[in-house]
């Protein structure tokens, strides 16, 4: 008895093929779902914060315009990331300084008539009607870059020389310096944080790494003893450590966010019907403090999951990280995720008191445009390393 083995049906070319095709291509590379499945749940848990903490029946638009806006910026930015998990590998490293050098431009526009000024910080551009924050795609641009000079040795070299060391610095000095020009002290300490763990975890020699520690603490020494700091800035750095010497000026903020997140108790008002949420008492509660409207509504319990699926995303991050063979994918794994843990690290702290008020957002939760479309991307160099290293084109 003979079998007839038949062709499989071609794709074609309608919506039907497409996902098909993308499915295949997903299984062929691999994709680690749990780290995807997790950054989709946090999402989602954003726009659902989102929604109930700018809900508005009485908006001339929309009672949810922000999260309307907000689930457009998501879709960019899935579709951006799903681009580069599935570009071919060696693209983004070999675009690297174009990238790079095209995040400095749009730093170096933000100091230009085209900036604007938001919460005393100069860190928007706009171009037409869109608007963009430059300094959240220069965190990607700095670990692509960083990942180049650093993970790849020359010949005969098992890890980074003083002179790749020296190199990277120079290039950690363009966007680090632009931002602190806004000045935007939170993305320059994310930048800072970011650049150290890569330049640790590279090999480069113990001696820089000490080194860069006793300066930056040297140059904190010198900003705070020479009062370089605005005063907005220094009154967010130290009204974290006694919110109620001030509670209606520079206390205020942490004031409110404490009490937001000490409201919600066990399992939370529910959402949309959280009292200090309704009534707008923490200010940026959509962005910088997203996390207080998780501690009033969902309580307790809503707090902790999004921590636990936070901590998930950096462990398969880190995950992949380990499983690299190659030192420029280790990189780009170990920048996204110190990337990621520091925002996450001072955002959910500043709502408890324990971190100073910085405006730093909560990857994947916080309302922006640019950074869920700069998150997304980050993710998307991570999936794509994943894939790389398996040994799948």
């Amino acid at each position: 008895m003979s079998t007839t083995h038949t062709a499989p049906e071609p794709l074609g070319p309608g919506p039907a093929g497409r996902v098909a095709r993308a499915v295949a291509g997903a299984r062929r590379r691999r994709l680690d779902w749990v780290l995807v499945g997790t950054v989709l749940a946090l999402t989602g848990i954003g726009a659902l914060l989102l929604a109930a903490a700018t809900y508005e029946p009485g908006h001339p638009e929309s009672p949810l315009a922000y999260l309307e806006r907000h689930l457009l910026h998501v879709a960019v930015a899935v579709a951006v990331g799903a681009a580069v998990a599935f570009v071919d590998h060696r693209k983004p490293r070999a675009y690297a300084p174009v990238v790079f050098a095209l995040s400095a431009v749009l730093l170096a526009l933000v100091l230009s008539p085209l900036g604007q000024v938001v919460n005393g910080s100069r860190s928007w551009v706009a171009l037409g009607p869109v608007q963009l924050q430059p300094s959240e795609f220069a965190k990607g641009a700095l670990v692509l870059m960083i990942a180049v000079l650093l993970g790849e040795p020359r010949d005969g070299e098992t890890a980074p020389t003083s002179r790749d060391v020296l190199f990277s610095l120079a290039a950690l000095a363009v966007p680090l310096g632009l931002v602190m020009l806004q000045p935007d002290l939170g993305t320059g300490m994310v930048v800072g944080t970011t650049y150290l763990a890569m330049l640790a975890l590279s090999g480069a020699p113990l001696r820089w790494i000490l080194a860069l520690l006793g300066c930056g603490a040297a140059a904190g020494f010198s900003v705070w003893w020479f009062g370089l700091l605005k005063a907005y800035q220094l009154a967010r750095f130290t009204s974290f450590l006694d919110p109620s010497a001030d509670p209606r000026g520079t206390g205020y903020n942490a004031t409110q966010a404490m009490n937001a997140v000490g409201s919600g108790g066990i399992s939370g008002s529910g959402l949309f019907q959280g009292q200090l949420t309704a009534g707008r008492f923490v200010p940026e509660q959509h962005t910088d403090f997203i996390f207080t409207v998780a501690g009033e509504e969902l309580g307790f319990v809503g707090g902790i999951a999004v921590i636990g699926l936070l901590a998930l995303m950096l462990l398969r991050i880190l995950r992949i990280a380990a499983g690299c063979e190659q030192p420029y994918g280790r990189l780009v794994c170990v920048g996204v995720a110190a990337w990621f843990a520091f925002q996450s690290f001072i955002n959910i702290g500043m709502t408890l008191g324990i971190t100073p008020i910085t405006g730093i957002p909560l990857p994947f939760v916080s309302y922006g445009g640019s950074a869920t479309i700069a998150n997304m991307a980050a993710v998307g160099l991570v999936l794509g390393v994943n894939a790389r290293d398996r040994g799948f084109e």
